[in-house]
């Protein structure tokens, strides 16, 4: 699998506590091997990220993600619910 990173999402990766980052890690193994495993609670959005979909990290937090072809994932954004979407 070849994963993809957004200068955005390595800036927002860097701020992400080192627990955060681990728990982000297993939340994109969790996605390669079963990308719509209950647990990532797998949703398209729309505007601004339209062509995106985002999986839950943890309670607040998500990552924005979009899958270019069977085998590579394009990692957008990670952040709160609030930082990504504004609401």
């Amino acid at each position: 699998m070849l994963i993809l990173r957004h200068h955005v999402f390595k800036r927002q990766w860097q701020k992400l506590p080192r627990g955060l980052q681990e728990k982000t890690e297993g939340r994109i193994t969790l996605l390669m091997s079963d990308e719509f495993n209950e647990r990532l609670n797998n949703h398209k959005l729309n505007p601004p990220y339209e062509s995106y979909r985002s999986i839950n990290i943890t309670g607040d937090y998500r990552l924005v993600y979009k899958r270019i072809d069977k085998n590579t994932y394009y990692l957008r954004a990670v952040g709160t619910h609030h930082q990504l979407y504004g609401t």
